[in-house]
Protein backbone atom coordinates (compact mmCIF):
# COMPACT_ATOMS: atom_id res chain seq x y z
CA UNK A 1 0.00 0.00 0.00
CA UNK A 2 1.55 3.11 -0.58
CA UNK A 3 2.32 5.96 1.74
CA UNK A 4 -1.15 8.13 0.43
CA UNK A 5 -3.03 4.93 0.76
CA UNK A 6 -2.07 4.65 4.49
CA UNK A 7 -2.84 8.08 5.54
CA UNK A 8 -6.35 8.31 4.17
CA UNK A 9 -7.23 4.74 5.42
CA UNK A 10 -6.03 6.00 9.09
CA UNK A 11 -8.10 9.53 8.17
CA UNK A 12 -11.29 7.45 7.23
CA UNK A 13 -11.04 5.00 10.25
CA UNK A 14 -10.18 8.36 12.34
CA UNK A 15 -13.02 9.90 11.35
CA UNK A 16 -15.53 7.08 11.44
CA UNK A 17 -14.46 6.82 15.16
CA UNK A 18 -15.05 10.27 16.60
CA UNK A 19 -18.41 10.24 14.24
CA UNK A 20 -19.62 6.75 16.74
CA UNK A 21 -18.13 8.65 19.62
CA UNK A 22 -20.42 11.47 18.58
CA UNK A 23 -23.35 9.53 18.31
CA UNK A 24 -22.97 7.84 21.14
CA UNK A 25 -22.89 10.66 23.33
CA UNK A 26 -26.22 12.29 21.60
CA UNK A 27 -28.04 8.65 22.18
CA UNK A 28 -26.27 9.14 25.97
CA UNK A 29 -27.85 12.80 26.67
CA UNK A 30 -31.56 11.61 25.49
CA UNK A 31 -31.74 8.50 27.61
CA UNK A 32 -33.99 8.63 30.63
CA UNK A 33 -33.94 7.17 33.31
CA UNK A 34 -37.17 7.54 35.34
CA UNK A 35 -36.68 6.85 39.57
CA UNK A 36 -40.04 6.29 41.34
CA UNK A 37 -39.62 6.60 45.52
CA UNK A 38 -42.24 5.52 47.33
CA UNK A 39 -42.37 8.19 49.66
CA UNK A 40 -43.88 10.39 46.73
CA UNK A 41 -46.95 8.09 46.80
CA UNK A 42 -49.81 11.24 46.87
CA UNK A 43 -47.27 14.28 46.49
CA UNK A 44 -48.49 16.84 43.62
CA UNK A 45 -46.71 16.93 41.25
CA UNK A 46 -45.60 18.79 37.65
CA UNK A 47 -44.75 18.08 34.61
CA UNK A 48 -41.70 20.08 33.32
CA UNK A 49 -42.26 21.43 29.43
CA UNK A 50 -39.34 22.72 27.39
CA UNK A 51 -38.21 26.08 28.48
CA UNK A 52 -39.31 25.75 32.14
CA UNK A 53 -36.78 25.85 34.91
CA UNK A 54 -36.97 25.19 38.75
CA UNK A 55 -36.86 29.16 39.58
CA UNK A 56 -40.11 29.55 37.40
CA UNK A 57 -41.74 26.38 38.99
CA UNK A 58 -41.53 27.50 42.42
CA UNK A 59 -42.10 31.14 41.46
CA UNK A 60 -45.59 29.45 40.31
CA UNK A 61 -46.23 27.68 42.90
CA UNK A 62 -44.89 30.13 45.60
CA UNK A 63 -47.40 33.32 44.76
CA UNK A 64 -45.13 35.58 45.90
CA UNK A 65 -43.50 33.78 48.96
CA UNK A 66 -39.93 33.79 48.54
CA UNK A 67 -39.15 30.83 45.36
CA UNK A 68 -35.81 30.23 46.56
CA UNK A 69 -36.89 27.87 50.04
CA UNK A 70 -39.13 26.48 47.35
CA UNK A 71 -36.48 25.51 44.75
CA UNK A 72 -34.20 23.71 47.98
CA UNK A 73 -37.31 22.04 49.46
CA UNK A 74 -38.35 20.40 45.57
CA UNK A 75 -34.13 19.44 44.90
CA UNK A 76 -34.74 17.99 48.12
CA UNK A 77 -38.06 15.88 47.35
CA UNK A 78 -36.77 15.34 44.04
CA UNK A 79 -32.85 14.15 44.61
CA UNK A 80 -31.84 16.42 42.67
CA UNK A 81 -27.95 17.82 43.22
CA UNK A 82 -28.64 20.75 40.66
CA UNK A 83 -31.16 22.43 39.35
CA UNK A 84 -30.61 21.01 36.24
CA UNK A 85 -34.44 19.68 34.51
CA UNK A 86 -35.67 18.04 31.45
CA UNK A 87 -38.70 18.72 29.61
CA UNK A 88 -40.89 15.40 30.17
CA UNK A 89 -39.42 15.24 34.06
CA UNK A 90 -42.16 14.32 36.69
CA UNK A 91 -41.15 17.08 39.52
CA UNK A 92 -42.70 16.38 42.81
CA UNK A 93 -43.66 19.60 44.99
CA UNK A 94 -44.28 19.71 48.57
CA UNK A 95 -48.21 19.60 49.42
CA UNK A 96 -47.87 23.06 51.61
CA UNK A 97 -47.12 25.54 48.46
CA UNK A 98 -48.92 28.37 48.48
CA UNK A 99 -50.62 27.95 44.79
CA UNK A 100 -51.74 24.36 46.33
CA UNK A 101 -53.92 25.83 49.48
Amino acid sequence: MTRRGRVVLVMAVALLSLGGFWLGTRAAGHAEVRVVVASHAGLPWVEVHKGDTLWEIADALSEGDDPGALVEEIKRLNRLSDSLIRPGARIYVPRDTAALR
